[in-house]
């Protein structure tokens, strides 16, 4: 009898692009790539936290590189994946949130948030598809527990991140072919410096610890786990689907 192999977890010999990798969520990913073998390259609109962030990378033995990048500059993106491509990883952690009661919903904030949350995830994929046509690839899109549920005072946000899980669905059947595989990770709530006022407020922090199951809020180390694995050879069969890392909120 030939015992099965388990599937590599490592990534060495990619290449990984992660915008909004300068912190929080998306620095978790880029490190939990680079620390799985990848070559990663980090993005986002301070040039300043980009640099730091690479230089830090660097001095803990991580292969990175960074760029500025404003990823609602659709030409910005094309430039990108032309200069630094093709990639095998795309870990798009860039987002935006404005809450707000419906009725109290102004258009530019909701124009700001569909413009990064859904036009800049849907280019920044297409943009990484044609990197990957001929090769395979992972497109993982940073979803949210709130692309699956709703929440107090995010219709907006909800909107937005249901249509990442849509998107990615559809997406998944039109890049199966050419082997690249489309999924999102869906955290519950982070502690990072992003939420510090969410989680400041009673109120909000009694209704996240009762929707909760497990016995604490979420980490960015959850999430690193989550990345590598649909980043690698791991989840070779796993496309058009999503990992919901939200310590039960969605169970009910």
């Amino acid at each position: 009898m030939t015992l099965p192999q388990t599937p590599s977890f490592r990534l060495d010999g990619k290449r990984a692009f992660v915008p909004g990798a300068s912190r929080g969520i998306g620095l978790g990913c880029a490190v939990a790539l680079a620390e799985a073998g990848a070559d990663v390259l980090i993005a986002a609109r301070n040039g300043d936290a980009v640099a730091a962030t690479v230089a830090e990378m660097r001095e803990a033995g991580l292969s990175a590189d960074g760029v500025a990048l404003d990823v609602t500059d659709l030409t910005a993106v094309r430039r990108v994946f032309a200069d630094y491509g093709p990639f095998d990883i795309l870990c798009n952690s860039a987002g935006l949130a404005r809450h707000s009661k419906t009725v109290d919903t102004a258009p530019d904030d909701f124009d700001a948030v569909m413009e990064i949350n859904v036009k800049a995830a849907y280019f920044l994929a297409q943009q990484a598809a044609i990197s990957m046509a001929g090769r395979g690839g992972s497109i993982i899109q940073i979803s949210s527990q709130m692309g699956h549920v709703g929440g107090q005072e995010r219709a907006v946000y909800c909107s937005t991140k249901h249509a990442i899980e849509g998107m990615n669905k559809a997406m998944a059947i039109e890049f199966g072919p050419e082997n690249i595989r489309v999924n999102s990770i869906c955290p519950t709530f982070i502690l990072t410096p992003l939420t510090e006022a969410t989680f400041a407020d009673p109120q909000k922090r009694a209704w996240i610890d009762a929707k909760i199951k497990l016995p604490r809020v979420g980490e960015v180390a959850d999430i690193m786990g989550a990345v590598v694995f649909l980043a690698s050879d791991a989840s070779a069969l796993v496309t058009g689907t999503s990992i919901l890392v939200d310590g039960g909120w969605t169970a009910g």
